[in-house]
């Protein structure tokens, strides 16, 4: 437990060699929990969705999970069954004691950081950490409608080099967005409206992606094959 403690703190900084919005790079590029708060006795699946360098995005299961940074009661949440990792809420009795010893009010929501190790070929593994909220419920988004050069997106994406390409999704002012690209550059890759522009010298293709995150830790995400020309 205290190696895979280090390695946390060894990886942490691996996404700032690229640019935030570049796929072309291994990273994690959003962590999830399904759903993202679970009520006493509820279970909460873990995953992501991974860049490669030089290959597509996948939606991966860790190899490695713990709740090691979470509050003394709360330590065995984590659980195994074959590749699939869960988050399994304590009854009403564990989560009052876990709000006692994180100084909460009697009823409110318990944060835990669960901590999610995946492996790469030929390199350290890449680490994150995502809350996930004990004692109450809540859903991961909806996506909300998006366009890319004014009009829907199909599964495969076609724009011109050279040009402005604007994008955009409508989810809630309160919402986080984040734009990636492995084609062309991203601009306001944090923007509800963005745009990506491909230079002749760009790779010609790629894939697009967009996550968006509410406010209360849930996520969702869209990929798209895209090709300029």
């Amino acid at each position: 437990m205290r190696a895979f403690a280090l390695l946390v703190l060894a990886t942490g900084c691996l996404d700032g060699i690229d640019p935030r919005w570049q796929l072309d790079h291994d990273r994690i590029v959003a962590a999830r929990a399904t759903p993202p708060a679970i009520p006493a006795g509820g279970t909460a699946s873990l995953d992501a969705l991974v860049a490669h360098k030089g290959a597509p995005t996948s939606v991966t299961a860790p190899a490695q999970v713990t709740a090691a940074f979470a509050t003394p009661s709360l330590t065995e949440i984590v659980h195994v069954s074959g590749d699939t990792w869960t988050v399994v809420a304590p009854d009403e009795a564990t989560l009052d004691a876990a709000r006692g010893e994180l100084g909460l009010a009697a009823g409110a929501p318990v944060p835990v950081p669960i901590v999610m190790s995946f492996p790469v070929d030929g390199a350290d593994p890449l680490v994150v950490k995502k809350t996930v909220v004990l004692g109450m419920a809540a859903d991961n988004p909806m996506m909300g409608p998006i366009a890319v050069d004014g009009a829907p997106p199909p599964d495969a994406i076609v724009i011109q080099t050279d040009t402005d390409i604007p994008l955009a999704v409508d989810v809630p002012d309160d919402f986080s967005v984040a734009w990636l690209t492995s084609c062309g550059t991203m601009h306001d890759d944090d923007e509800h409206a963005a745009f990506v522009h491909v230079q002749p010298k760009d790779p010609m293709q790629g894939e697009l992606a967009l996550v968006i995150r509410d406010p209360t830790g849930g996520v969702a995400w869209q990929v798209w094959a895209i090709r300029a020309q």
